[in-house]
């Protein structure tokens, strides 16, 4: 996507994500299309297509506002919780990313109900990723460990990961998703702990 420098173009790029984001509430995924961008914006489609050259390139813009937005959310409500438990931050970590995704529907449409594709840059995962590493570590003092950047992302794929499967599988996200993304995530961790003690 171009980057906007006058006051007109960051107005249309709203108008389009806004746009985007309704009818993918209203229609569903397959419905996020450039005509239809330009059917329901008002816009001509030259407009859509100076900033979004593809479907593919809106849907990455939107996975990407949604899962920074993610990142703010979660730094926003993580808070040292006084607790020397790895199990408890953990959960503490999934339940502020449940939160997060079952308040909006448009991320659970796009990222969680789709095998994200286009794939998201890694950048966007790593300010998320950073975030639940930073909470973790403002409560609990871990070991020394190899690639710790990486071991964080993976825990924050993982928990995506589960959220996703559950959404899929049960049409909603639910109680069983924020119990079993707990339950993998605080394993995967555990193992680290424990192989860096």
């Amino acid at each position: 996507m171009l980057k906007p420098k006058q006051e007109r173009s960051k107005q249309r790029i709203k108008i389009i994500l806004e746009t985007a984001e309704q009818i993918l509430l209203d229609e569903g995924l397959d419905a996020l299309t450039i005509a239809n961008i330009s059917k329901f914006s008002g816009l001509k489609r030259t407009s859509t297509y100076k900033f979004f050259p593809t479907a593919d390139s809106l849907k990455e813009t939107l996975i990407e506002e949604y899962l920074l937005n993610c990142a703010s959310f979660f730094k926003e409500k993580s808070h040292n919780i006084n607790t020397d438990q790895l199990s408890v931050v953990i959960l503490r970590s999934v339940e502020i990313l449940y939160d997060y995704f079952h308040e909006n529907e448009a991320s659970q449409l796009i990222i969680l109900q789709n095998t994200v594709t286009p794939p998201v840059h890694a950048s966007v995962i790593n300010k998320l990723s950073a975030n639940i590493q930073s909470f973790v570590e403002s409560n609990i003092k871990l070991p020394g460990m190899y690639n710790k950047d990486g071991i964080y992302r993976v825990l924050t794929q993982i928990i995506i990961s589960i959220f996703s499967l559950n959404v899929k599988e049960s049409n909603a996200l639910n109680e069983t998703g924020k119990i079993e993304a707990h339950r993998a995530g605080h394993a995967y961790m555990l193992n680290w702990v424990n192989q860096s003690s």
